[in-house]
């Protein structure tokens, strides 16, 4: 068994400074066995558009127009755990490699590991598509950019659920249902930050006229279940499971 303790990557805001690496453990990585398919696979989570490098960056860039101290700390927090999420992915897949050069036998998606980069993880999906700053979502309104990441987080843990009904390595698995379990705790924050600012930017007089209370059934033939009479702005009523 192979093992490795991944740092806590913390960013600190000062006068001089506004990231600074302070190597605290967070999380104990181990991998049974090598597996370069797999690594080729779990590679989706590190530049793919759903995974750890694109979540670190949105959050990243949404923050730098909040004005709201709590949630713009919110914003960086959850950016800088994402980031030592990405190290976590990265360590698993240099392990999966292995060290053994092998391209004649490696996938697609698992190729440019063997013949660019030495096995070393790459910043791109799991075909070998390069990770692009296209993947990130900000638009400057609070409410907008929170449901996006809401999102996000979901679409996250459906390709960490994927990836994990996929491997039989108990190593691999106690790290992804780790990562499994933040991304639903991410998920939990943003909603209870959405909950705080309502009648804010975007939601602002949101539903003033009675077009916003109409519920156009164009479904035919059969009855539509959804009640047309007052339909209710986005909310998420106690965001905490019990």
């Amino acid at each position: 068994m192979n093992c490795v303790y991944v740092s806590k990557i913390v960013w600190k805001r000062g006068n001089k400074s506004m990231f600074k690496h302070e190597k605290q453990m967070l999380k104990e990585v181990k991998v049974d066995s090598p597996n370069p398919n797999y690594a080729a696979m779990l590679q989706e989570q590190l530049g793919g558009p759903q995974g750890e490098l694109k979540a670190a960056m949105q959050y990243l860039s949404q923050s730098l127009r909040i004005k709201d101290p709590a949630i713009k700390d919110l914003f960086l927090d959850i950016a800088a755990e994402e980031m030592s999420h990405l190290e976590m992915v990265a360590t698993t897949i240099n392990m999966l490699n292995g060290h053994n050069l092998d391209a004649q036998n490696a996938t697609i998606g698992n190729i440019e590991a063997h013949v660019l980069t030495g096995l070393t993880p790459m910043l791109s999906n799991a075909s070998g598509q390069l990770w692009t700053a296209a993947y990130v979502n900000e638009t400057g309104d609070l409410a907008a950019d929170l449901l996006s990441n809401i999102a996000a987080e979901q679409r996250a843990k459906v390709v960490y659920q994927y990836l994990y009904r996929q491997i039989n390595d108990k190593g691999v698995r106690e790290t992804i249902d780790f990562l499994l379990n933040r991304e639903e705790a991410h998920n939990t924050m943003f909603r209870e930050a959405f909950n705080r600012i309502q009648d804010t930017g975007s939601q602002k007089d949101w539903g003033i006229t009675k077009d916003s209370k109409l519920y156009f059934d164009l479904s035919s033939p059969g009855q539509n279940n959804f009640s047309g009479n007052n339909p209710q702005p986005v909310s998420f009523n106690s965001p905490y499971k019990s």
